[in-house]
């Protein structure tokens, strides 16, 4: 407590003046990440590409390439097995056989047979190719129609400027965290879409502290210049944005090495987006509002040269 208590409230950093480096960072990551997704593509999950998923505990540590081998031979499609957790804990993806239903519980029948009467099933998970494509065009809906419900908000709540640079910003930590997964291959399933949809609405949260602080220091110093301006907010709600991220860098982190293997993927999407969101919003979405002129209107001119002089940066 007695270190949080030291936080300065003003670091007086000069972070306006290292924008042009911020938003090329930003543009290459972005370019990055989709050329990630088109190259590499995303380890889609049984909910967005259709498949059998079974989970499954063994009495012996698992032989994975002796049952990669067994289930093979089976003849139901393409089967990829991973561990999962404990040496013991196996994951089976089976690709979507073809067939009616009955067919498929067919296909599940004959793994099982193969697993043995020892294995013990924890879980099976089964969907259609139709429901993962609908799956999929309905998370992709969802996000996008989540950040343009986000930016006109932004609109409304501040100003036309602040909208674009927080949809600009929002877009970014989308597809760098859909990215991530991409690099990762990390299971991509409707769990860690939610860990997007969730990294959007925490980074809004920091970049509306910021853009409510801009518009205060625009209505109170028209005098001030925009840059010194900006670089003024961002320095007077720092403390408040590294503290509430390295608290929540905390619990993520105990998600991530102390949840399982079951919301790993989700905890991991989460803390990459924690990070680049923090990132965005002090990096990005600010600088963006030096290159789209915002109205400089406000209530009464209440500057004072002691003011100014404090405004500009240190270092």
């Amino acid at each position: 407590m007695a270190l949080i208590r030291k936080l300065p409230v003003d670091l007086g950093l000069n972070f306006m003046g290292r924008r042009k480096i911020f938003i090329a960072f930003s543009a290459m990551l972005m370019v990055a990440s989709i050329a990630l997704v088109f190259v590499q593509g995303l380890n889609f999950g049984v909910d967005f590409r259709g498949g059998i998923l079974i989970e499954v505990r063994t009495s012996e540590p698992a032989d994975l390439a002796e049952l990669r081998s067994r289930l093979g031979g089976l003849g139901i499609g393409q089967v990829t097995l991973q561990q999962f957790g404990e040496p013991t804990d196996v994951l089976i993806n089976v690709a979507l056989p073809e067939g009616d239903g009955a067919g498929q519980i067919d296909a599940i029948e004959e793994v099982k047979s193969v697993l043995g009467d020892d294995a013990e099933i924890r879980r099976q998970e089964f969907v259609g190719p139709k429901i993962g494509d609908e799956l999929r065009e309905a998370g992709l809906l969802a996000t996008v129609l989540a950040m343009l419900a986000i930016g006109t908000y932004i609109w409304f709540r501040f100003e036309w400027q602040f909208g674009v640079a927080a949809l600009i910003a929002l877009a970014h930590d989308v597809v760098a965290t859909v990215g991530f997964y991409a690099l990762t291959q990390i299971e991509f399933n409707l769990a860690t879409l939610a860990a997007v949809l969730t990294i959007a609405g925490y980074s809004i949260n920091d970049t509306v502290v910021i853009f409510d602080r801009v518009r205060e220091i625009l209505r109170r110093y028209k005098k001030l210049e925009l840059i010194e301006l900006l670089n003024r907010a961002i320095n007077m709600t720092m403390s408040r944005t590294l503290l509430t991220s390295v608290t929540t860098l905390l619990a993520l982190l105990a998600l991530f090495f102390f949840g399982g293997e079951v919301i790993r993927g989700f905890s991991a999407g989460l803390i990459w987006g924690l990070v680049i969101g923090t990132y965005s919003s002090v990096g990005l979405a600010v600088p963006l509002l030096s290159y789209l002129k915002v109205r400089r209107g406000g209530e009464g001119d209440k500057e004072e040269t002691e003011e100014v002089a404090a405004a500009k940066p240190t270092a």
